[in-house]
Order: C-alpha cells, then sequence, then structure tokens
C-alpha cells in the first residue's frame, strides 16, 4: 500500500497521493540526505524516477480529461 495512506491528511488535489510519495522519496534519498543537494536537484538527476513519472502520468491524464470536456462544451 502507497505511504500516503498512513497517518496523512486528505489531499484533494489530483494525484495527491503520488504527489506525496514523490516528495517522501525525494526528502529521504541519499541525495538530500547525505549529500545535501535541495530536492529539486535530486529529481533532475534522476532520483525517484518511478515515482516521477507516475505522477508525470497522472496529471497528463488529467489533462486529456479536461480536454475532452472543454471540447465537448464547444459543440
Amino acid at each position: 500500500m502507497p505511504k500516503y495512506y498512513e497517518d496523512k491528511e486528505e489531499d484533494r488535489r489530483a494525484c495527491g497521493g503520488v504527489r506525496e510519495d514523490l516528495r517522501q522519496c525525494l526528502l529521504e534519498s541519499p541525495c538530500v540526505l547525505q549529500e545535501n543537494k535541495s530536492p529539486k536537484q535530486c529529481l533532475k538527476e534522476g532520483h525517484c524516477r518511478s515515482l516521477q513519472m507516475t505522477f508525470f502520468a497522472c496529471k497528463r491524464s488529467m489533462v486529456s480529461v479536461c480536454s475532452v470536456f472543454s471540447s465537448a462544451s464547444g459543440m
């Protein structure tokens, strides 16, 4: 079970759970903890890549759904 279900406030934003898992992954990575780099820099270096790809796929799916609704309402 993903970590975001354990003792967390509910994040009502789109893809909030994956966002939180990505955030935690970066904050707990050796890149941040041992090398003292920023989470943003660690993300650019490829840390937590699978969660990053999952998060972007989730966000992309939200954009696709929104574009379907906006094009349907323009008819």
